[in-house]
């Protein structure tokens, strides 16, 4: 079984010179369980992981795209690019004040978010499993399905 680990590092390798988060598109059959949606941290039903839980939501203005921080005219987020291989830019991430990391398309449309706490999975904002961060504050890779990488559009 091939490890996603080898990729990821490389990734961490690139990464780590600046703030960029590489994004790879992921088998979700060769996770481990720990970090696929089957562990009940990652479980998209646990209340923590809504959509509906208060740092979660898209209704909590902390989120929106309109919001400063959240703009993709904000300057910050120019050091916060979602980042392709090839070096494409998909969009950019923004961390809200309840430590909720939420993913934007270049568009400033949020896709998709990660909880504070419990868990490193990422949802949809329907609250669909997405895919999985790894790494640490400011070298980290976002492995996600192939659906959730076509909702940036490319």
């Amino acid at each position: 079984m091939r490890s996603l680990f080898p990729v990821i590092a490389l990734f961490l390798a690139a990464a780590a010179a600046h703030a960029d988060a590489p994004l790879i598109v992921l088998d979700q059959t060769r996770l481990p369980f720990d970090l696929g949606p089957g562990h009940p941290a990652n479980n998209p039903a646990s209340p923590a992981n809504s959509p509906n839980a208060a740092w979660n939501s898209s209704g909590n203005t902390a989120n929106a795209g309109s919001t400063w921080q959240n703009r993709p005219s904000n300057p910050d987020n120019e050091q916060r690019l979602i980042i392709t291989s090839d070096g494409g830019v998909l969009g950019y991430y923004a961390t809200n004040p309840g430590g909720v990391l939420n993913l934007f398309d270049v568009n400033g449309r949020r896709i998709a978010y990660r909880p504070a706490r419990g868990t490193r999975s990422l949802f949809t904002v329907t609250g669909q499993w997405c895919g999985t961060v790894d790494g640490g504050a400011r070298d980290f890779v976002l492995a996600v399905t192939p659906a959730c990488a076509s909702r940036f559009g490319h």
